[in-house]
């Protein structure tokens, strides 16, 4: 439910499955290509290392300079120009400027990933997002580590770095359909705390599930543009947690739409609500000024019961007038 995010979790997988075989076949590189020793792998190793450094030193510079779709691309390109050279040489002395580029690209890249995933998502599941996105990164790693050293054994680490700059320059290029944007556009804090409404029932906080529904007028020559604005909706309500999310329209009078969705608790209901963010009230203000009833839209809160209640359920609160 959050696009965004998802970009970046694809993006950074990919990125991590085709980079990691500089790492995964660093030892093929010195031992098969350079003719190395031990000594030959420590250099290699530790040209990568001063390569991340470099990149830690030209974030921050080329951030201020360049969009955060340039240095993706730019980066994952210049991986791929790296292990090009690097499944080239025969020379270590070519190889370290390679592995050199290699390490900053990596540093730049992933960083970025990392501080989009953060700037991204708001401050209640940012740490889910975190989760999500490592997850995505390392497991590319990961399977890419298997399939790189899979195709070393078939073909060699020629042929699997080869094989590599090739999805390096595909992540890339795959930022012309996902990009990343630039990060800060949005305002991820939280509307405000909710004001709950006075309720007449004696709920508690585990009392549920609820059914929210929501009631609009709208003109038919707005029609088209309130069901982009509820498309929207949609994906807002179900990232925050609503279930069974559906829009109705009265048959008697279909200038009256019903937002409907559910909710398990009455305390989820609450955190459901807490957790709209100040980029979510445009849309809500745009469905206002499509709104032709008096006043504003109509909220029902109701409390589904799927059997008869028992004696002492759903009773009014003590004082609660009937009238």
């Amino acid at each position: 439910m959050s696009p965004h995010l998802m970009r970046v979790m694809l993006r950074a997988g990919l990125f991590g499955f085709g980079a990691v075989s500089v790492l995964a076949m660093m030892p093929l590189v010195a031992r098969d290509l350079l003719g190395g020793s031990a000594l030959t792998y420590g250099v290699t190793l530790g040209a990568f290392g001063l390569g991340a450094i470099g990149g830690v030193l030209l974030n921050g510079p080329l951030r201020a300079r360049l969009s955060n779709e340039t240095i993706v691309r730019s980066g994952c390109l210049a991986f791929a120009l790296g292990v090009v050279v690097l499944a080239t040489s025969r020379m270590l002395w070519l190889s370290v400027p390679a592995l050199l580029l290699c390490g900053a690209a990596w540093v730049m890249a992933l960083s970025l990933f990392n501080v989009s995933v953060q700037l991204s998502a708001p401050r209640w599941v940012v740490g889910r997002a975190l989760s999500f996105y490592q997850t995505a990164t390392f497991g590319g790693m990961s399977i890419g580590a298997w399939v790189w050293g899979m195709v070393a054994d078939a073909g060699g680490a020629e042929l699997s770095l080869y094989c590599s700059a090739a999805v390096l320059v595909l992540a890339a290029a795959v930022g012309l359909w996902l990009s990343l944007g630039e990060l800060g556009g949005m305002s991820l804090d939280p509307v405000g705390p909710f004001n709950a409404p006075p309720l007449r029932l004696d709920l508690r906080g585990r009392s549920g599930p609820l059914m929210i529904m929501i009631d609009y007028r709208i003109d038919e020559p707005d029609v088209p543009a309130f069901l982009a604005l509820m498309q929207d909706r949609r994906r807002i309500r179900l990232r925050d947690g609503a279930r069974n999310w559906a829009l109705l329209r009265d048959l008697e009078d279909p200038d009256i739409w019903v937002e409907s969705y559910h909710v398990a608790t009455w305390v989820e209901y609450i955190r459901h609500v807490e957790r709209r963010t100040q980029a979510d009230t445009a849309n809500h203000e745009e469905l206002l000024k499509l709104h032709r009833g008096p006043g504003r839209p109509v909220v029902h809160r109701m409390i589904e019961r799927r059997t008869v209640p028992l004696p002492g359920e759903m009773v009014l609160k003590p004082g609660s007038d009937l009238h």
